[in-house]
């Protein structure tokens, strides 16, 4: 099983879930996160598949998320908006994004990294 993994090669976050992929020899395929955002059906399945609400998958600590007062603007966005503006511009989005097809993580915690991806 090789696993998609959305990345933004200066994020320390998905420095470290790189690492972390390579030392359990875990393969996958990286897509740059800002050159290849996911589209916004992409991104209706992974927030589908997740289980988490939309917001989460702001980069809320972001530059672009502050200039374009995103904060505001998803308070009574729907889904659909949502992931419109998340696949215009994949600073916006929270990385890593790491799916299988099925099971969706997003960000870096080592313990649910080892609870989803080292189970398969």
């Amino acid at each position: 099983m090789t696993l998609t993994f959305y990345w933004y090669p200066k994020c320390g976050t998905c420095q470290k879930a790189k690492k972390w992929f390579d030392a359990h020899d875990i393969d996958y395929e990286s897509i740059h996160i800002v050159e290849n955002p996911p589209t916004k059906n992409e991104l209706l399945d992974f927030i589908s598949q997740s289980g988490m609400p939309p917001k989460k998958f702001f980069n809320t600590s972001g530059k672009k998320y502050r200039e374009q007062n995103m904060k505001e603007k998803i308070k009574d966005a729907s889904t659909e908006e949502m992931a419109e503006w998340l696949a215009s511009d994949g600073m916006l989005i929270k990385r890593p994004i790491v799916t299988d097809g099925q099971d969706v993580t997003l960000g870096f915690k080592e313990e649910s990294f080892n609870e989803t991806w080292l189970k398969k």
